[in-house]
């Protein structure tokens, strides 16, 4: 009973510390100008959004590298430009990114990953997971991230 009584006050008190806040959902088509080239949305009534703005923070979906050289350094660079060239059409920077979470099909090309991620940055070191995965194609990396709005 005091289990039950203990959650209840913590939760109660944390939920009155949360801040209110909306949740507005963009989809790719809504978000500033100039829209997200094609291939990054190639269908887009797909279930999901680019990003999703919630309170001060921006959620962006997971990004991989689209066309272009193969190669896991080749692709988190291009990956890391498609997530700096949302987060501006969403109102924020690399320098304003918080959090993380980068997928790799090999963790062993994880130093070479790691070397092109550190030139976006340089001085902002935000939070990161990284996760060994099937990504499926020729896909190597997919990285996604929240940064503050």
């Amino acid at each position: 009973m005091f289990r039950v009584i203990a959650v209840a006050a913590l939760s109660t008190v944390l939920l009155a510390c949360q801040p209110e806040a909306s949740s507005t959902t963009y989809a790719a088509e809504a978000v500033q100008q100039p829209a997200a080239p094609e291939y990054m949305n190639p269908n887009p009534r797909a279930p999901y959004s680019e990003g999703v703005r919630h309170g001060g923070l921006i959620f962006l979906a997971g990004k991989t590298a689209g066309p272009g050289e193969s190669g896991v350094q080749a692709e988190t660079r291009r990956t890391l430009e498609s997530i700096q060239d949302a987060l501006e059409r969403f109102g924020s920077s690399m320098d304003r990114v918080v959090k993380c979470t980068v997928f790799l099909v090999d963790m062993a090309e994880w130093g070479a990953m790691n070397e092109v991620y550190a030139e976006f940055f340089p001085e902002n070191k935000p939070a990161r997971t990284a996760v060994g995965i099937s990504l499926g194609g020729d896909t190597r990396v997919e990285i996604e991230c929240i940064a503050a709005a």
